[in-house]
């Protein structure tokens, strides 16, 4: 048996009694009978902090990974539901070009080196809103997130951040980026020079 005929059964079979066994990594895939995905917990655990690169949780298959993370994803039989790539629009850095230039394997799960490093853990909330009624702010960066739809649409979306209009493509227009942590960049002292002694 070939190494990728392998990989998709033993794939299949983790994947089955995952899904039987009501582990809360795995969620159904809407609209795509037996397909599982992996829930958003599970999604945000593959990040050492807030805004790194997921690692890649699956074997080589030998392919392009552009192959299954496409524009749109693709339920993979036996393996779950592949996200579609948020990078689609990034131009020359896309990450459909080089996804393992961010993106590795998981080759050891022991300490690679010691370290005091502790990253932010990812913040799955939503966007606060300037007001009650505005559309929430874009609680992430934008660089290499430029496709909202491969995120915010789609059976591969998480479910807390559908979009109710996926037929409206010009996100930015209405939904705008915070800049800050603590949120909501306050625009009418943006251009000012808040340090002391000014």
């Amino acid at each position: 048996m070939g190494r990728l005929a392998a990989t998709l059964v033993l794939s299949t079979a983790a994947v089955l009694c995952l899904s039987a066994c009501g582990d809360d990594r795995w969620v159904p895939v809407p609209d795509s009978e037996g397909a599982m995905k992996s829930s958003g917990a599970e999604r945000a655990s593959r990040r050492l902090y807030d805004g790194a690169p997921p690692v890649i949780p699956h074997a080589s298959f030998g392919a392009a990974c552009s192959a299954c993370h496409d524009t749109q994803g693709l339920a993979v039989k036996g393996v779950g539901y592949a996200p579609a790539s948020p990078h689609d629009d990034t131009g020359d850095a896309a990450a459909t070009v080089r996804c393992r230039q961010c993106h590795v394997f998981v080759l050891d799960e022991g300490l690679f080196v010691q370290s005091s490093f502790e990253g932010l853990e990812q913040d799955l909330s939503a966007g606060s809103r300037l007001y009650p009624g505005a559309p929430p702010t874009i609680p992430h960066r934008i660089l290499m997130r430029e496709n909202c739809a491969a995120c915010h649409t789609g059976p591969g979306a998480r479910a807390g951040i559908v979009t109710s209009h996926p037929e409206r493509t010009r996100c930015r227009q209405c939904h705008v980026p915070v800049t800050t942590r603590d949120g909501v960049l306050d625009y009418n002292t943006a251009d000012r020079d808040t340090s002391e002694g000014s």
